[in-house]
């Protein structure tokens, strides 16, 4: 039986694998340095999802769990906070991954709970997990006050957006982010 809950800082190592899941190699590609790769970023990620001062941060994470077992992540904050959740990963990227990342466009704003990552294991998938993911993220936001959850979805990804849709998703916007055009939806 699948379970949905708070994220631990235990389940970091998953959760930051199910958070580049989410963004594709590409786009965390896109943001690494000359000679720097997906493990760097696998580490930086792991790292991020360990502080409490993160967008990536498990205090921002639902799981869902199949035993323990981290088979699905929702990943959502105040869109409020953005700058100063991305300071942790602007301090890192130089770091971990040999680049500035400070002119990185804003992908969220105030008013808004943004669902940042939202990733379900391959084998996992088409069971209901994003959609109870998603109603968990729809409940932080009602407790929040905040009057929607909004998130990107990557244009050459119409599956994605059909999920988005079929809950209640609607669209907002035209946006870029990652070095992809994406569409703001919001719910």
């Amino acid at each position: 039986m699948i379970v949905i809950k708070k994220a631990t800082r235990q389940q970091a190592p998953e959760i930051a694998r199910l958070i580049m899941m989410a963004m594709t190699d590409d786009c965390c590609l896109h943001f690494c340095g000359e000679g720097y790769g997906l493990d760097d970023f696998r580490r930086m990620m792991t790292t991020l999802v360990e502080r409490e001062d993160s967008q990536y941060s498990y205090t921002n994470t639902y799981v869902a769990c199949d035993g323990n077992r981290v088979v699905g992540i929702s990943v959502s904050y105040d869109g409020g906070k953005l700058h100063a959740l991305r300071r942790a990963f602007l301090d890192l990227s130089r770091e971990y991954i040999g680049k500035d990342n400070s002119g990185m466009d804003d992908e969220t704003q105030a008013g808004e709970l943004y669902l940042d990552s939202l990733a379900v294991l391959p084998e996992y998938q088409r069971q209901g997990i994003a959609k109870r993911l998603i109603a968990a993220t729809k409940e932080r936001a009602d407790a929040l006050n905040l009057p929607c959850v909004g998130l990107l979805v990557d244009k050459a990804n119409p599956a994605g957006e059909a999920l988005y849709a079929s809950v209640g998703f609607q669209y907002s916007n035209d946006s870029h982010w990652g070095g992809h055009e994406m569409k703001h939806l919001t719910l």
